[in-house]
């Protein structure tokens, strides 16, 4: 299969790439990793919005290029994350009671199957050679 299809469908179903290497127990330990995550930070209102500059306004440069990052990771989960986008769950980057946390987990989860899908190229890589 294309490398390129490979790394959509990996990107899209979290443990696609390890699914499609017929890596089964992998496949499903990275998808319920990346579900467990988008749900627990969705369920503690983690922000999946471009933080906005009123929202950055009074934080030092670091910590607004961490916030940028961070949005830049949540949408690295793929299914999990368009699938509440669909469903139009919007939270901004400082509402909710416990925002912190959510966001966090819904960066972890991009940043899980981010991790997931270059193991799984790697090991195609490593299969081919």
């Amino acid at each position: 299969m294309n490398l390129a299809l490979t790394a959509l469908f990996g990107w899209l179903v979290p443990g696609g790439a390890y699914l499609l290497a017929r890596r089964y127990l992998q496949s499903a330990v990275a998808l319920a990793l990346v579900s467990c995550a988008t749900v627990a930070g969705l369920a503690l209102h983690g922000a999946n919005l471009w933080p906005g500059a009123d929202e950055l306004r009074g934080l030092d440069g670091l910590t607004a290029i961490i916030a940028q990052a961070g949005a830049w990771a949540r949408p690295l989960a793929g299914a999990p994350y368009l699938l509440a986008r669909l469903f139009q769950y919007s939270q901004t980057f400082l509402a909710g009671e416990l925002h912190e946390y959510g966001t966090t987990l819904l960066v972890l989860a991009g940043l899980l199957n981010l991790l997931a899908l270059a193991d799984a190229l790697q090991l195609r890589k490593a299969r081919h050679a």
